[in-house]
Formats: C-alpha cells, structure tokens, sequence
C-alpha cells in the first residue's frame, strides 16, 4: 500500500510545486503519480488557478479603478489564463514529469497505457453502432 501512496510534499512545497518549481528527489514518486493518476486534468486546473490567483489579487486589490472593471479585468484574464492551460495542459504536464527525471512522454504513456481497455470499449461500441459490427 506504501507504493499507491508515495510521499506527499507539505503545503509550501505543494504550492512552489504548483508555482512551477521542483521539489526533491524524494517525492519524484508523488510527481508521476500527480501526472498520471485519474484526475491529473483537474489538478493540473487546481494549479493553474494557484498561480492566477496572485496577479488576480494585485489587479483587484491594488489597481484603481471601479470595483466591476478590476473584477471584469481579473475574470477576463482568468479565463484567457485557462484557454492557455487547456490548450498546452499535456505539454505542462510532461514538462513536470521530466523536472522530476522522468524521460520526456512516459508520463503521457502511462496515462495512455491505464485508459486503453476503456478507448479499446469505445472504440468497439463505436464499430457496433456506426460500422454495422466488430472488427
């Protein structure tokens, strides 16, 4: 059971990790497990909104200016902030894998490997149901 749940980094490193920084080797375990467990998508989100949330606050806090505008410009730019992540989401993800010595893609190969019996299903009710049968 030790092996499921490998070491977990406290609070500050989780959120330097989320920042974009490296944690030690020690949690290099907990790093593909982050990166290829189910709901990697979502926490990859999670932190992606962590590292909005500081620039958010300035502009919404220390800009002048109407209190609609600052939270327009501060949602405004959240929004863009996820189209960005959305769009490159893999290439952050693999990028993390590598930071803690994985080879470039096994985290994405990994990923690929867990979710193959469930697009193999797909894929057959798919031929069922638009190809008339299997194979």
């Amino acid at each position: 059971m030790a092996d499921d749940f490998p070491a977990r980094p406290g609070p500050l490193r989780w959120w330097w990790y989320a920042l974009g920084g490296g944690l030690p080797a020690q949690y290099r375990d907990w790093v593909l497990r982050d990166t290829t467990a189910p709901g990697w998508w979502w926490r990859q989100i999670v932190r992606a909104l962590v590292q909005a949330a500081p620039v958010g606050l300035v502009v919404g806090l220390l800009i002048p200016g109407s209190l609609a505008i600052r939270l327009m410009a501060v949602l405004g730019g959240i929004l863009v902030a996820m189209i960005y992540v959305v769009a490159f989401i893999d290439e952050a993800v693999e990028h993390r894998a590598m930071k803690a010595g994985f080879p470039r893609g096994y985290a994405k190969a990994l990923r690929d490997e867990a979710r193959a019996p469930q697009r193999d299903a797909e894929a057959r009710r798919y031929a069922e149901r638009y190809r008339g049968g299997g194979d």
